[in-house]
């Protein structure tokens, strides 16, 4: 009796499956030729001038050539809403997704191909949309010369929000019993995984995957410490999710920006009430499941610590308090409340977030507060757009989420 169940209840989701799939394609048919019937226009690279300090001698030049490596649930949907801000105010040129994506046909690794408007003579200032990484096709987009960042999460908490965030778009998370898939799928893991199932990398080393390694590398091979080596010479600047807000003074530091350049407020993050702290026996499994992102956190915090270190501990702490301030003068400016609401809550809706299939609105977003200034309305719109509406607004297509959003609000996911 037992088996058949399971085998009906199989069945079932696979024809669900199946329905979704034909309905998706037909509406991605559909939503391609309205939204693609136009070229993308010229593109162009900006070579702008760094600002001029009247009087004021300066130690550095403004970097205008970047690749953020945007890693997954990390808070880098704020650090892009930080890049595209300044690309947006210096006229610089972005490398936007093509096909109508927001990222660079991920998880596939990283393809020229995959930039809208791609050519050999294209030149972006800034490259930073979601990718997996692979150094050899980026290092033929031009100017050949940029500086490269990236920011990781403490492993077990980058688990258990991938987990959430991205579980019901993974069909290996369908068959789980019980109301807690996560801590069944942790303490009996490969009852569940499968290496190369559809979306299996949310699942494991997340972020190892992101740089472009082998998420299934066994922990003990010798070749880690010299990939570790390879990324850190990559990357003058691994930023860690913990320590926001010094990774932005890092950040500010090495770009030689100015403190109004990296004020932020925090985008696509959940409601605190969603997130569940993980108890020591769990956090302690998926530190074990996740042991090459573990290896890869432990050393880019040693790295992150000695630039800490030689930045200065009295300094860093002022630089903090500064944009600490600074962020809550925006709040005071922008924000109606001078905080986050729920996303149902959220009146525009070129301000409302993007949320995760199968959830349940718990993305917060903001509005804007009544009466603003015009001196400031600007720069608190653009501060308060979510990662898909400013990459349309910088000129991206997107019909393939507009067509997966107009599915999902047809069959209520």
């Amino acid at each position: 009796m037992k088996f058949q169940e399971n085998f009906l209840w199989s069945w079932k989701h696979m024809y669900r499956g199946l329905l979704m799939f034909v309905i998706a394609m037909s509406l991605f048919i559909l939503l391609y030729t309205i939204y693609n019937t136009h070229s993308p226009p010229p593109l162009r690279c900006a070579r702008p001038r760094p600002p001029s300090h009247s009087g004021t001698p300066t130690a550095c030049t403004p970097r205008w050539d970047l690749l953020f490596l945007k890693t997954h649930k990390t808070g880098s949907s704020t650090i892009l809403n930080v890049l595209l801000r300044f690309a947006e105010r210096r006229g610089l040129s972005v490398a936007l997704p093509a096909a109508g994506r927001h990222d660079f046909a991920y998880p596939a690794p990283f393809s020229r191909r995959a930039v809208a408007g791609f050519t050999p003579d294209s030149c972006f200032n800034l490259v930073a949309s979601h990718m997996r990484f692979e150094p050899g096709e980026v290092s033929h987009l031009q100017p050949l010369e940029r500086t490269y960042f990236t920011i990781l999460r403490h492993p077990a908490r980058l688990f258990e929000s991938s987990f959430r965030y991205f579980g019901p778009s993974v069909p290996l998370t369908w068959a789980i019993p019980g109301p807690n898939k996560m801590a069944t799928f942790l303490r009996h893991p490969w009852t569940y995984y499968r290496p190369n199932a559809y979306n299996a990398h949310y699942l494991r080393n997340l972020q190892f995957f992101d740089l472009g390694y082998n998420k299934d590398m066994d922990a003990n091979h010798p070749a880690l410490p010299s990939i570790f080596q390879a990324l850190e010479d990559r990357f003058p600047l691994v930023m860690l999710t913990e320590y926001f807000d010094e990774s932005m003074v890092l950040l500010k530091e090495l770009l030689c920006w100015d403190l109004d350049d990296v004020v932020y407020f925090r985008l696509n993050a959940r409601d605190p009430n969603d997130r569940p702290p993980l108890n020591p026996a769990l956090e302690e499994l998926a530190l074990s499941w996740n042991e090459l992102d573990s290896l890869l956190y432990a050393h880019f915090n040693r790295t992150f610590w000695r630039k800490v270190e030689a930045f200065g501990h009295r300094r860093m702490a002022w630089e903090v308090a500064q944009l600490r301030w600074a962020n809550g003068k925006m709040a005071e400016a922008c924000l109606e409340g001078r905080g986050p609401v729920k996303a149902g809550l959220v009146r525009e809706a070129s301000l409302k977030p993007w949320q995760p299939a199968g959830g349940r609105g718990n993305i917060l977003g903001y509005n804007l507060r009544p009466n603003i200034e015009e001196a400031h309305r600007d720069l608190c719109v653009a501060m308060l757009t979510p990662e898909m509406q400013y990459l349309s607004r910088m000129g991206a297509s997107l019909w393939r989420v507009k067509a997966w959003s107009a599915l999902r609000g047809i069959l209520g996911l």
